[in-house]
């Protein structure tokens, strides 16, 4: 019987992107934007909690919180911000590298080392499947982290307003 176009692929294993793609859903971290609701929330709230061991000094080195006690929570809140921003952040560049591979027609792969790489263009049906994977599965978790995003924004700059204003 003959082999697929698809199963002869010669990109190695772990390069293929439908390979990556199950390894970064699996992975602990970049699971977390697959979670539901609740539970992705609360992830971002242990990440912003948890800032609070890093910016609360900072924060209180800066705005003592016995002369200003809502300066001290603000400016505190805006740099825990910043580390769920981070946070985030690296969530959607892990999900947006997969969808690029995953959309792209033809893959970049490394046989052996830095120095040969090669292209290989994908048959149709690998790239049928991987486009609806990138449809169905990958962009509503980018809708989603892009929508976490806009919350985020919209918050810090109600912080930055409060600030300029106080």
């Amino acid at each position: 019987m003959k082999d697929s176009s698809v199963q002869s692929c010669p990109v190695p294993d772990e390069q293929q992107p439908l390979k990556e793609y199950e390894q970064l859903k699996d992975s602990w971290f970049f699971r977390w934007a697959t979670l539901e609701s609740l539970p992705y929330w609360r992830k971002f709230a242990w990440v912003w909690l948890w800032g609070w061991i890093v910016v609360g000094p900072i924060a209180a080195a800066s705005f003592p919180p016995q002369k200003h006690p809502f300066l001290f929570a603000l400016s505190g809140v805006l740099g825990t911000s910043l580390l769920v921003a981070l946070v985030l952040l690296r969530l959607y560049l892990g999900w947006y590298y997969i969808r690029d591979r995953l959309k792209s027609e033809k893959v970049f792969y490394e046989e052996s080392g830095w120095y040969d790489g090669q292209i290989w263009q994908k048959p149709p049906e690998a790239i049928a499947r991987d486009r609806l994977i990138v449809s169905y599965q990958i962009e509503p978790i980018m809708q989603r982290l892009r929508r976490t995003a806009l919350i985020l924004a919209i918050l810090v700059g109600i912080g930055c307003l409060i600030w300029l204003f106080l």
